[in-house]
């Protein structure tokens, strides 16, 4: 009876239809998330490469790298997609001629990161993660600096 009532009342006054740039327009965006993850991402990278495999419980230390690693470079990969998608605007173009590509190199890394264990990439990663900190930071006016936690 209750459920009637309210598709009753739906159907009459139907809800308007709204948009927001994004889930819930917070309007709160830091290059901060990114740079943490790249960093983890960096840091199990240089772990998995010091492993010595024929040490007992190696194997298994090995694959819980792995996932971290890979969690880490898809958390990543998600914190640069949302900067890229929901707070860059189109006159940032204008800014950054190059952002959208900086932008896709480092999805590209993120990728690169899970698929392998390479110091290089997760090196390029880092790099393309403070080029981004630096177009944010920039975007807003402020001069923050680029720093690592290790």
């Amino acid at each position: 009876m209750l459920n009637k009532m309210i598709n009753l009342v739906k159907n009459l006054f139907p809800a308007e239809e709204v948009h927001a740039h994004c889930d819930g327009p917070c309007g709160v965006y830091d290059p901060a998330q990114a740079r943490v993850h790249a960093e983890a991402v960096l840091s199990m990278t240089k772990k998995l490469n010091a492993i010595d495999l024929s040490e007992p419980g190696a194997h298994n230390t090995y694959i819980r790298y792995v996932a971290i690693k890979e969690e880490e470079a898809e958390a990543a990969k998600h914190d640069v997609l949302v900067l890229w998608t929901d707070f860059f605007k189109p006159a940032h173009l204008e800014q950054f001629p190059d952002l959208h590509d900086v932008f896709w190199q480092t999805t590209k890394l993120c990728s690169a990161c899970k698929q392998s264990v390479d110091e290089e990439k997760a090196n390029q990663l880092m790099e393309h993660v403070e080029k981004i900190h630096n177009m944010f930071w920039e975007a807003k006016g402020r001069d923050v600096e680029f720093v690592r936690a290790s």
